[in-house]
């Protein structure tokens, strides 16, 4: 299978950086304003209805699944991929 799959990871603290980020998680914030948020359904739904003026609309999904912790990737698996850093995160 031929895939190339491209990961961007913006800073700790760079959030403002983050267009997506930035234009949607003050929406968010006041879609659920004042619900005490006691529920990861309360928590979910006031995701899901979040939605801005010029109609960027939000999905979320609760993954119930328990990752593993401390998995390690070997040097001989890290030599099969093909990775290249790129110079800065493009928007």
């Amino acid at each position: 299978m031929d895939l190339t799959v491209t990961v961007c990871h913006f800073p700790t603290g760079a959030s403002k950086w983050n267009p997506i980020e930035h234009r949607l998680f003050s929406e968010i914030s006041k879609t659920w304003a004042g619900t005490p948020l006691t529920s990861f359904s309360l928590l979910m739904d006031g995701i899901r209805t979040t939605t801005t003026k010029t109609g960027l609309q939000v999905t979320a999904a609760h993954i119930r699944k328990i990752y593993k912790k401390g998995l390690k990737v070997s040097q001989e698996e890290r030599e099969t991929l093909a990775i290249e850093k790129h110079a800065i995160c493009s928007n």
